[in-house]
């Protein structure tokens, strides 16, 4: 089943800080739902997993980013994804281009887009549920990015020497485990999002 994906959110950062987040794996997945980073064989090559749960059942998936394109002067990368799940016939790839502008009330634009293949159990909950579910995970992302680069650093003490933060920040990259996604949750809301529309004007949809 597949799927295209086109989304834009605003952050109140320079576009450069947003950049330099952005074509940062090690970074970007403390962001993702699910998500975890395992290994990284080069500058341009990501191996991870990605946890969903659902009930009491979890399933995991192993997958591989790859980054395609790292366009400095446009401020655009684009990257190729594709996962498989472990003990299952469950995949999903995906190629997926981000680019940050600036905004013209200040901050900057981060637009994305996607096209998204999946494949398994997953497409019984049928492409209207999956896109919405989508949002709900693409909102948690944007609430998480808004939260690591809109908020100000904490001020130094007059006359001390920055502290070096560059081995913690690596140890807590490499020490993040990310919890699964708890599905059923974001199913629920995604059957509100789907009821509003079909009750939207009293007597539902009429296309």
């Amino acid at each position: 089943m597949a799927f295209r994906i086109e989304e834009t959110f605003h952050i109140a950062a320079p576009v450069d800080a947003v950049w330099r987040y952005l074509i940062d794996p090690r970074q970007v997945v403390e962001c993702l739902p699910g998500a975890e980073l395992t290994e990284a064989p080069s500058d341009t090559v990501y191996l991870g997993k990605v946890k969903v749960k659902v009930g009491p059942v979890t399933a995991a998936y192993n997958g591989k980013a790859t980054l395609l394109e790292v366009d400095e002067a446009q401020h655009r990368v684009r990257l190729a994804a594709e996962g498989r799940e472990t003990g299952g016939a469950g995949s999903a790839r995906m190629t997926m281009t981000s680019q940050v502008t600036v905004a013209a009330g200040g901050g900057c634009e981060v637009r994305v887009e996607a096209e998204l293949d999946v494949a398994g159990k997953i497409v019984q909950f049928g492409r209207g549920m999956i896109d919405t579910v989508n949002k709900q995970l693409f909102s948690q992302f944007t609430q998480c990015v808004r939260a690591r680069l809109e908020a100000p650093p904490a001020a130094a003490p007059a006359g001390a020497a920055a502290p070096d933060t560059t081995a913690a920040a690596d140890h807590t990259r490499v020490a993040h485990r990310a919890e699964p996604v708890r599905i059923l949750p974001l199913l629920w809301r995604a059957l509100l999002e789907w009821l509003k529309r079909l009750f939207r004007g009293g007597r539902g949809p009429t296309q």
